[in-house]
């Protein structure tokens, strides 16, 4: 059944289902349209005779109704249409593809006329005699199929582990200027309270200078000491930062491996590598067959 539309069973299963739904809208719109005649007949048509005015106001009225039903489900159509788009779009993009449609083909008519052949020998009721087999010009097809999804995958994977690599660089030099920018600070330090204690002892100072330089030094030494530890903190968060980014990296570069193992799978049970397998087999086993041949003709002489 399923080669009748050249689709796998669960496809063919939907797109029936989807006929069978636009049937039941088809036949709900033609019973609008019905119900518009009926009402101008119950309405209007109570005369015997009818002036030319009266049945071109008639007409127009009509028209005017049968236009707004028409108009409204064909907008319906078209919006059911997109949902049905959209959905199919989601399940695509969930494993990373990129479907395409050739809209030139929706206006073939021969493949139009073989889709209403086939909903009629599908819901006509009565059996037909033969059902139109036809293959449609599908999308382009994915090679190897899940061989296809997993090498996406891993492409993803290498993009990923390459841009985290980028990262960790960056994190790695930051850090690195952090612990230079505290052991600069350090080194200040240092240097100072040895220029202080050296000038303490070179002269003798008076109690006013020596408060002063002590509020100066201990006013420096609090600057200091607050700028070692916002570099501190900075230092602290960069190797935070570089904890987690190389933990990243790991757990990628093990997804990496796994999906490459799982291609290699899948690859190995492909019906090109079994047949290049059994070309090497049958390959082996003549040259076994040549050899001991050559053997035997070589105990001959």
């Amino acid at each position: 059944m399923a080669g009748e539309l050249g689709l796998n069973d669960h496809h063919h299963t939907t797109v029936v289902n989807y006929m069978r739904f636009g049937s039941y809208k088809r036949t709900q719109n033609l019973r609008s349209v019905e119900v518009c005649f009926q009402d101008l007949k119950d309405s209007r048509l109570t005369d015997d005779t009818f002036t030319v005015d009266e049945v071109t106001d008639m007409l127009d009225g009509l028209e005017a109704v049968v236009r707004g039903e028409v108009e409204s489900e064909l907008i319906n159509t078209s919006h059911t249409n997109v949902l049905l788009l959209r959905q199919l779009f989601q399940q695509a993009e969930k494993w990373h593809l990129k479907l395409q449609a050739d809209i030139s083909e929706l206006e073939n008519r021969e493949l139009i006329e073989m889709i209403a052949k086939f909903e009629e020998s599908n819901f006509s009721g009565s059996a037909a005699t033969s059902k139109p087999t036809f293959e449609l010009k599908r999308l382009d097809p994915m090679e190897a199929g899940g061989v296809q999804l997993l090498q996406n995958e891993i492409e993803r994977l290498n993009e990923e582990n390459n841009k985290l690599k980028d990262r960790l660089k960056q994190v790695e030099s930051q850090a690195t200027g952090a612990l230079q920018d505290r052991s600069k600070l350090e080194s200040d330090l240092r240097r100072t309270q040895d220029e202080l204690g050296s000038e303490r002892n070179k002269q003798p100072i008076v109690s006013a200078d020596l408060g002063d330089v002590e509020g100066k030094m201990s006013a420096l030494k609090s600057q200091m000491e607050q700028n070692m530890k916002l570099t501190t903190e900075r230092a602290d968060t960069m190797e935070g930062d570089l904890i987690s980014s190389k933990h990243r990296l790991l757990e990628v570069q093990e997804q990496l491996e796994m999906k490459e193992k799982e291609l290699e799978k899948k690859f190995s049970q492909t019906g090109a590598y079994k047949n290049l397998k059994s070309m090497l087999s049958k390959k082996n086993d003549q040259i076994k067959d040549l050899r001991g041949r050559l053997k035997k003709f070589e105990g001959d002489d």
